[in-house]
């Protein structure tokens, strides 16, 4: 039997039950349709969060007060946590390989401008964070004074605090009131957008110690060091460990690199992925019975061109071959045609809801095509070897 012949010969099944072949083709494409659509949601959050977490700057290690691995027992008053102060963060800022170094906390409070008034978030920096941060200032600057016992009421504000508070004003210079505090106007940021659910337009910047202050906490919420980016992480987090365990006298911090947080982040994200494209080949098994179903039927109906092919002087093997060849091509068609669903459906949701991340990883759509294809060699290995196995004379006989 020429290859020709063996194309022929599957190819006339097709054309001879095309009704038939079309629906277990289905069965097949809506299995990798839901593989494709599921993976492609879950890689486009992937990524969504991955570069939602990197806008805050690359090399940032965070050190927050407390410890999260505890020994367990009652250690009373020893087991106290000491927060971390303004004097911890000019401590870490003389320490080697360290750029850049900016105390943080976070509050809500009501800001006003002549009469407007506006709830909004209110960060607590240091004089470093525009450095340390890809966020940049796109009028005047952020503050530049040294001294935190005695930091001066300044404050930096968003692209939407300057268009709701500041409309048709210049607002550089100009005094605002924050919880009930006057602060005067020194720097306007560039728009940003929303990072991880904060809208950074719609935020208040002002000295760290002043923040301490207006929201009556002893300590600082976190400090982020930004180092060099030659250096080898652990060696940074090495360094600012011994320097806050002397100040301390003991471990009772938190040291977090971006590094350490991205890795996280991502394989959790991967384990997502995987997860719901593996809720998505179970259809895929659906398909193969349909598959296997449509084999046997096909083999028992044509029985007598087995005998046919056999008495012309087809060996087992090629029989084996047509069959099997069928099922590879049913899956296989049927594959591309749930890659094409899929990966509509996906784009269609993407351009009917732009806030929906979406994108379509084209490794899984390989390995979704290729897994079509073995599902299809897998469910027709019986129905072959039955066909192959056929008597020529008994097989004639069956007509």
């Amino acid at each position: 039997m020429f290859l020709r012949d063996l194309i022929t010969l599957t190819s006339s099944s097709f054309l001879t039950y095309r009704m038939r072949s079309f629906l277990t083709g289905l069965g097949i494409a809506i299995g990798i349709a839901a593989v494709i659509l599921l993976t492609s949601i879950g890689e486009g959050l992937h990524q969504f969060m991955l570069s939602e977490f990197s806008q805050f700057g690359t090399n940032i290690i965070s050190v927050q007060p407390g410890k999260t691995q505890t020994q367990g027992g009652n250690v009373g008053i020893f087991g106290s946590v000491r927060p971390l102060t303004l004097e911890d963060a000019d401590a870490l800022r003389r320490l080697p390989y360290v750029e850049h170094i900016v105390p943080s906390l976070v509050g809500n409070a009501e800001v006003k401008f002549q009469g407007r008034t506006r709830r909004t978030m209110v960060l607590g920096e240091g004089r470093d964070f525009g450095h340390a941060f890809t966020m940049k200032v796109q009028s005047g600057s952020f503050w530049v004074d040294a001294d935190n016992e005695q930091a001066r009421a300044l404050a930096v504000i968003g692209a939407k605090i300057e268009q709701e508070l500041f409309a048709g004003t210049n607002p550089l210079g100009q005094y605002l009131r924050i919880g009930g505090q006057r602060y005067r106007v020194v720097g306007v940021m560039e728009s940003k957008g929303q990072i991880l659910g904060m809208d950074m337009d719609d935020t208040v910047f002002i000295p760290a110690a002043r923040a301490m202050e207006l929201f009556n906490r002893p300590g600082l919420m976190e400090v982020n060091v930004s180092y060099r980016a030659d250096v080898d992480a652990n060696t940074v987090i090495r360094i600012l460990t011994e320097r806050l365990k002397e100040r301390h006298g003991r471990e009772d911090f938190t040291i977090i690199s971006q590094e350490q947080a991205l890795e996280v982040l991502s394989s959790v994200l991967n384990i997502l992925t995987f997860a719901v494209g593996a809720l998505g080949g179970i259809s895929l098994l659906v398909g193969a019975v349909g598959i296997l179903t449509i084999m046997t039927m096909a083999v028992t109906e044509r029985t007598a061109e087995i005998g046919l092919l056999r008495a012309l002087g087809a060996r087992k093997n090629q029989v084996l071959t047509l069959f099997l060849g069928e099922a590879m091509l049913l899956s296989a068609m049927g594959g591309v045609l749930g890659l094409l669903i899929g990966i509509g459906i996906a784009q269609g949701l993407h351009w009917l809801f732009p806030a929906l991340p979406v994108h379509t990883p084209w490794p899984f759509a390989v390995l979704a095509e290729l897994t079509a294809v073995s599902i299809g060699l897998m469910a027709g290995v019986v129905p072959a070897m039955r066909a192959a196995r056929l008597d020529p004379v008994e097989a004639l006989h069956a007509e």
